[in-house]
């Protein structure tokens, strides 16, 4: 038997248990350390955009409601959606691939140590400058999307939009960096024998995503370009009245913001990939499927964008081929879910909180996918764009599908990142109360939609069933506040004093689980052969190895 076969998963090596100084957080190149603070940043704006979410729906909760001055709720309905998208989906799950995916290939670092170390902080940076707005005479109030003529200085006098151009314009380029430093890691760096047809599908997802990240931002950073020359030199890109083109502007904004969709939800699908392979006790069910299909929502999510657009009066030829490419990009998609059941069917589950979250994104995604798809269909998206049942479908999507894999891989490699279990039980207290919450707040807005309320409105008259509606959202978004107190009072509870994470403690299958929790400064001094798809299991049981 090879001599790597007795190094079995129960005699790995103790973590070293000294903490790290305060300064090493500042100037570590590591690529935990970095995806860890991925995740703190992240973690820090979820609550300040959180908290935003919770006064919105304080000024919601009844009929003709004054707390709040309309322009500071324009204020919190921009900062919340931005801060959401870029300062807390973005980094929280570029912090998970950067964590993962070297320990995932075998390798001990990222490509690039010094540039991962520089996207980091110019994304944090961008966030700060972000905020800083608001000391310097107000935050951007055109919406997360900065529609023009919204953005242009005619309407918006005060530099919050110069500070979210600025802003985002760095972010933007601290996730290219990643993006980069993604694809040449995995293409360069994984242990011998791991072939892209043997890399676990999160590395798939991982790098899939990043070729998303480095073809769709770009048209995002050259629009915030040209929308700091329009409002700092009068360059009149976007301005109508100068020769201007105010649909340039939400062209080149959803040319990104459409695969800005999937590149927050790719990772998630690794995410659940890992998730239910491991809690089914299976091997993935069609592992060529799920990475082909990811490659088909790539590629088709560059061809989609003017779904955004149905109403801005470009054409019935123009909007049926966006139709037509709007419907053809579920199929992929689709055939995920399959997949995951498929995986599931005839397994030994184990329904876990990781597990629990990734049965909970089957339902909640499935059903923003699903009105998605209504909207692909023009005469309906003509009748519900604007209304609150898009806001029911976007939250469907990026909380039901990208946060809820966020949670999920957060329960699933906290043990690896801390070297301590979270508590199962608050566990599952956070995941049922968070669930009823967002069900309660989102569920209803359709209904609300398909009443006819708009959205991005301060506040709403009297009708027969608004209030009723609006007040059970805000109860809903005050429970899955409570959640996230439980899940921070977990995360302290068990930083300070969980029980010690065992050396596997899913039974897992791939090589992250090799080394030791927290993994030392170097990954791995020696690794398993490689000759399968779940090298982990070929080492614990040799008697019968995994087959392509």
């Amino acid at each position: 038997m090879d001599t790597f076969f007795t190094h079995t998963v129960d005699k790995l090596p103790a973590a070293s248990g000294r903490k790290k100084p305060l300064h090493h957080w500042f100037t570590t190149v590591d690529h935990k350390d970095i995806g860890i603070m991925y995740l703190l940043t992240a973690l820090f704006f979820f609550i300040i955009g959180g908290s935003a979410a919770l006064l919105m729906r304080v000024q919601l909760a009844v009929a003709n409601n004054q707390l709040l001055h309309p322009d500071v709720y324009n204020q919190l309905f921009t900062m919340h959606g931005t801060t959401m998208i870029f300062f807390v989906m973005m980094p929280a799950l570029l912090g998970i691939t950067v964590y993962v995916t070297p320990l995932m290939i075998g390798a001990n670092e990222m490509a690039y140590p010094r540039l991962n170390a520089f996207a980091l902080w110019i994304t944090l940076f961008g966030g700060l400058l972000l905020y800083f707005s608001i000391a310097a005479g107000g935050a951007p109030n055109a919406g997360w999307f900065n529609y023009a003529p919204l953005n242009q200085q005619q309407y918006s006098t005060s530099r919050g939009i110069d500070y979210y151009a600025m802003g985002l314009l760095l972010a933007g380029i601290g996730s290219v960096s990643t993006g980069i430093n993604t694809i040449v890691t995995v293409l360069t760096m994984r242990v011998k024998g791991m072939s892209l047809k043997r890399v676990p599908l999160f590395v798939w997802m991982a790098l899939v995503n990043s070729f998303l990240i480095v073809g769709a931002l770009p048209a995002l950073n050259a629009a915030l370009s040209m929308l700091l020359l329009d409002r700092l030199i009068n360059a009149h890109f976007f301005n109508t009245a100068a020769g201007g083109s105010a649909l340039l502007w939400e062209h080149l904004f959803w040319m990104f913001g459409h695969p800005e969709v999937y590149i927050l939800i790719l990772p998630a699908f690794g995410v659940y990939s890992e998730v239910f392979q491991v809690f089914s006790g299976k091997r993935i069910f069609g592992y060529a499927f799920v990475a082909g299909s990811t490659v088909a929502i790539a590629l088709l999510s560059f061809g989609v964008w003017v779904h955004h657009m149905f109403a801005t009066g470009l054409g019935n030829t123009v909007n049926s081929f966006f139709a037509a490419s709007s419907m053809l990009i579920g199929i992929p998609t689709g055939v995920k879910i399959f997949n995951w059941l498929g995986t599931m069917y005839g397994g030994h589950l184990r329904f876990t909180v990781p597990m629990l979250f990734a049965v909970a994104f089957l339902i909640e995604f499935t059903i923003g996918g699903l009105s998605g798809i209504a909207f692909s269909i023009v005469p309906i998206d003509w009748q519900l764009t604007d209304s609150y049942f898009v806001v029911a479908h976007l939250h469907y999507v990026f909380i039901g599908g990208s946060l809820f894999g966020m949670f999920a891989a957060l329960f699933y490699w906290f043990p690896k990142m801390s070297g301590r279990m979270l508590d199962e039980r608050l566990g599952r207290w956070f995941f049922w109360l968070f669930v009823i919450g967002f069900n309660l707040t989102f569920f209803i807005q359709h209904f609300l939609g398909l009443m006819g309320m708009p959205r991005r409105v301060y506040t709403y008259p009297d009708i027969p069933y608004y209030t009723l509606l609006n007040f059970l959202a805000s109860a809903g978004a005050f429970l899955m506040a409570l959640a996230v107190m439980l899940l921070l009072y977990n995360l302290y509870r068990s930083i300070r004093k969980g029980p010690p994470a065992p050396a596997d403690p899913w039974d897992a299958f791939t090589l992250e689980w090799y080394t030791a929790s927290p993994p030392p400064e170097k990954n791995f001094d020696r690794l398993p052969p490689v000759n399968s798809r779940r090298p982990l299991w070929d080492l614990k049981h040799p008697e019968n190895p995994d087959k392509d």
